[in-house]
């Protein structure tokens, strides 16, 4: 089941706008991740939730998406996410923000995991200028944004692809826009 849900967890960058995120969806999912392990257990992240559409068309003119398409503009016209959850760590509980980047990584998965249990899916977005978003939102001072999760109903095809060794590990889209994800062969990449 969980394996189910790992596979079904893809970098959406299409979703379906007319199914809007409610915020006790994104709540879920935040109350989720808060339940997840944190380094020395000082759990400094702080989310901001983001569903009424004005504040998501903010956060999403503040975002670029798929750099691995340079030629491509995602999400395309009319396919953007519907909501957003802002991770940002609160200064004021530990000032280095390079200390908890893999707290970051680990409620960002589970917000994912939460999002597609729910028929959601999402995508991660690190590509944004943080002063930009601080001021767009309003965040106090001593919040850091330190990465964007976009959420909604996806609205396209994402396809796993195993690869043999030596070849290439880049995303690519066919002509009919289908998204296609190389992945490593277990055996590849198993140590002993």
């Amino acid at each position: 089941m969980l394996k189910d849900l790992v596979i079904a967890n893809r970098s959406y960058r299409g979703y379906d706008e007319s199914r809007r995120i409610t915020r006790r969806e994104l709540l879920e999912m935040v109350d989720c991740a808060r339940l997840s392990a944190s380094s020395v257990n000082q759990q400094p992240l702080r989310y901001y939730l983001a569903w009424e559409k004005d504040e998501v068309d903010q956060i999403q003119a503040l975002t670029k998406w798929a750099r691995g398409l340079p030629d491509m503009t995602l999400p395309h016209p009319g396919m953007c996410p519907t909501g957003f959850i802002v991770i940002c760590q609160d200064t004021r509980v530990w000032e280095s923000l390079t200390r908890f980047q893999k707290d970051v990584g680990i409620v960002a998965q589970t917000i994912l995991l939460s999002a597609v249990e729910m028929g959601l899916g999402g995508c991660m977005i690190g590509n944004f200028h943080a002063s930009e978003v601080k001021e767009t939102l309003k965040l106090e001072e001593y919040l850091a944004p330190l990465l964007i999760v976009a959420l909604g109903k996806p609205k396209e095809e994402i396809v796993l692809t195993e690869i043999e060794e030596g070849e290439p590990v880049a995303y690519y889209r066919d002509e009919n826009d289908i998204h296609y994800v190389p992945k490593r062969r277990l055996e590849d990449i198993v140590l002993n």
